[in-house]
């Protein structure tokens, strides 16, 4: 039997919510503050717990972060004033599934407490995926090439959170590797054959937002049930109209369980959130779980690697790409090139020079002439953050090999920044 742990203050509010809940099938327990909520939680486990966020000593909110931390994958509601949506919004920031604002209507407790017993089960189930298997673990470095500190770091915690059925929020700079991240987490998380549905924010009118994505009266359109047991996956949120953001709290409230969410953005959510330009709500509650990709220019290291895995995908008339090699001096200017289209802009001008070259050695006078015109110019505080080695060697490529002129600059640029 499903349990429910109900943590309130108010003697009269356990009573109703007994009288309404146990005849559904449910087996409650009780507690009159957060701290004896919390110790009944560690002897007894419960599938969901439904918690006051005005109590004393221990508050909802404290009690939701100290359940969290004990058992992360705890289901917490949170019933909070009407008035209250600040804290309602706070509660979701720290892992809250969902709220009510009292007083709430007996449907409306129900219709929470089965969604909340139905994504308990789906986390269940995806815990049961096992990410074990060779061919999945090594989908992920056969994909995220590189060996610096930075792409390893990303490819641990994409392995973590592969099996969460939690929302999860990919940033990074445009080309970064969005599609490629979700991908990953799609096949390592989900069964076989499960959807992976992408809806791109950007080019989806409000028309088609409604009819794919939104529905009616927060059901849900036709790509949300498409997505039922597999991934939704929602790139350039940040491009989603004012007016669907409101909407779209709704669906992922009446339909989180039947789906793993994840969402891709260009641009930081919370930010925009802090100054009206995106939903606070929606952003807490597709921003549980947060991925960072690292822009190019921060994993120069991986560009020897990434080029050879280039080679190995593509063609060339004239002999086997694999043999392409790129000299030192070419490497060291595609490191010292400021790369702002990432991964993406990386891989086409790479693919382009492979297939197109006639010779097997690849000299920096065959790379594109942007690539050699640095119009972002390096800094001393690049220097000062640590990266020396980079910075020492674009002043260096800018001035075109001559050590003097280097040495110059160096002192003209120290000057300039005092």
């Amino acid at each position: 039997m499903p349990s429910i742990l109900i943590v309130d203050d108010l003697i009269s509010i356990h009573e109703m919510l007994e009288a309404v809940i146990s005849p559904t099938g449910y087996k409650t327990a009780f507690a009159t503050d957060g701290e004896k909520g919390l110790a009944k939680y560690k002897t007894e486990k419960f599938d969901l717990v439904l918690a006051d966020i005005d109590m004393k000593p221990m508050d909802g909110i404290t009690l939701l972060k100290q359940l969290k931390l004990y058992d992360s994958t705890a289901v917490i509601i949170i019933m909070t004033a009407y008035a209250s949506t600040e804290s309602a919004i706070q509660a979701l920031k720290f892992g809250a599934f969902d709220y009510l604002q009292k007083p709430f209507k007996v449907d409306e407790l129900m219709q929470a407490l089965r969604r909340g017993m139905e994504f308990k089960r789906t986390v269940a189930e995806r815990e049961a995926i096992s990410t074990s298997s060779s061919a999945k673990a090594g989908d992920f470095e056969a994909r995220i090439v590189g060996s610096s500190a930075k792409t390893k770091r990303l490819i641990t915690q994409l392995k973590k959170l592969a099996t969460a059925h939690t929302p999860i929020l990919i940033s990074g700079e445009l080309g970064s590797g969005h599609e490629i991240a979700a991908e990953l987490l799609h096949t390592a998380g989900t069964p076989a054959d499960s959807p992976l549905v992408r809806i791109d924010c950007r080019l989806s009118s409000m028309e088609s937002l409604r009819a794919g994505l939104l529905g009616q009266n927060g059901s849900g359109g036709t790509w949300v049930q498409e997505a039922k047991g597999g991934t939704l996956f929602l790139l350039h949120l940040q491009s989603l109209l004012k007016e669907a953001q409101a909407e779209l709290v709704s669906v992922l409230r009446n339909n989180a369980h039947n789906f793993r969410l994840v969402c891709a953005t260009e641009e930081d959510l919370e930010k925009l959130s802090e100054q009206g330009q995106f939903n606070e709500e929606l952003f807490y509650r597709v921003a549980v779980l947060p991925v960072q990709l690292p822009a190019l220019r921060d994993r120069l290291e991986d560009i020897p690697l990434l080029v050879k895995d280039i080679a190995a995908k593509t063609s060339n008339p004239h002999f086997d790409a694999r043999q392409v090699e790129f000299t030192d001096d070419a490497l060291a200017t595609l490191a010292a090139y400021r790369w702002p289209g990432n991964l993406a802009e990386f891989r086409q001008m790479v693919s382009q020079i492979i297939t197109t070259t006639e010779t097997r050695v690849v000299t920096s006078a065959q790379l594109p002439l942007r690539v050699h015109d640095l119009k972002d110019w390096p800094t001393l505080a690049e220097y000062l953050a640590g990266q020396e080695k980079q910075y020492l060697a674009r002043v260096l490529h800018a001035c075109q090999g001559d050590k003097a002129r280097a040495a110059l600059a160096l002192d003209i640029e120290a000057d300039r920044l005092d």
